[in-house]
């Protein structure tokens, strides 16, 4: 494949070279001062182009890249109060896109184990979620994407809970799951939830090592989405639905 990556910190430099080892060519990289380089001329080299500019960006990225008939990957957090506009703007062009809070199997793979346990607990009384998640001092959004997607896996599935909360904040609300978040050293990323009753606790609980796993899903991602038409997620890539 031919890939654009929009967005040239930690994670597209990851993915460069998760890319290369695997055959692909990198056509184009852009970052904050580069962006105009990904252009009309320059899309008509791309297969695909995966998107990690950040929170502020990212939609309009995402929007531009899709305008120039390149299906894009996206792993940028904090903007999904556009999701919806990208989604219907794709399903017009008959493009290609794919979010990920997190490309890290591990991580999609815990995503499916959540869903599975929140129906469990639908059922149980006597407990209840909590979600703690800690990243590198580096990490712009917090609650992270991934914590939020898997409070909004639970609420959801068990009508016992409508939202999320700070951990800290407003401690006596019902109905809201605590989400702690943790910013310190250079962690890539550590997701735990807990289901916690008068009597024992069962926790979910993911640990990225390193980067690498991030790239090698969002690489998996850009090979999916390149040769198919719509809006998909990473269950469609590892087939978890």
């Amino acid at each position: 494949m031919k890939i654009a990556i929009l967005g040239y910190g930690h994670m597209g430099r990851e993915l460069e070279q998760v890319a290369a080892a695997d055959g692909h060519e990198i056509v184009i990289r852009t970052d904050i001062g580069s962006q105009g380089a990904f252009n009309s001329q320059t899309a008509s080299m791309c297969d695909v182009a995966v998107e990690f500019t950040g929170p502020a960006s990212a939609a309009d990225t995402i929007l531009m890249a899709l305008s120039f008939g390149v299906p894009v990957v996206s792993g940028s957090t904090g903007w999904l109060s556009r999701y919806d506009e990208v989604v219907r703007y794709c399903l017009e062009r008959e493009g290609s896109f794919l979010h990920s809070p997190n490309f890290s199997i591990g991580v999609n793979i815990l995503s499916r184990l959540n869903n599975e346990l929140a129906r469990i607990m639908r059922e149980v009384p006597g407990y209840s979620p909590a979600i703690e998640e800690v990243h590198h001092t580096a990490k712009l959004d917090a609650p992270s994407g991934t914590a939020v997607m898997l409070a909004g896996q639970i609420t959801g599935i068990h009508n016992g809970y409508r939202g999320w909360r700070i951990a800290d904040e407003n401690p006596q609300e019902e109905g809201m799951i605590p989400v702690t978040s943790v910013r310190e050293g250079m962690v890539p990323g550590i997701h735990t939830v807990t289901w916690r009753s008068a009597s024992d606790i069962i926790s979910l609980r993911h640990e990225a090592i390193d980067r690498k796993g991030f790239a090698q899903g969002a690489l998996m991602a850009a090979k999916y989405v390149a040769t198919r038409q719509g809006v998909y997620t990473m269950a469609d890539v590892l087939n978890l639905l």
